[in-house]
């Protein structure tokens, strides 16, 4: 696993964060969550992780999750 970065919700992603991944931080942020994001990398994909306990990531086949947090 490769640390990506970390920044609060509601501000602009930083640049290491995928593209692909910015709609569903988006929807995910529109539901009043706050906190602060930590981006991850495992096996080269990226996952976004909000601690008040929601995730995006990128599965291998290239679509896009966001969905509460599994312990």
């Amino acid at each position: 696993m490769q640390l990506g970065t970390r920044w609060a919700a509601g501000s602009e992603p930083p640049a290491s964060v995928p593209a692909a991944l910015r709609p569903a931080i988006a929807e995910v942020e529109s539901r009043g969550l706050r906190g602060h994001w930590t981006l991850t990398w495992l096996e080269g994909r990226a996952t976004a992780e909000l601690d008040s306990g929601w995730e995006v990531l990128q599965t291998a086949s290239g679509d896009v999750i966001a969905r509460p947090f599994e312990d």
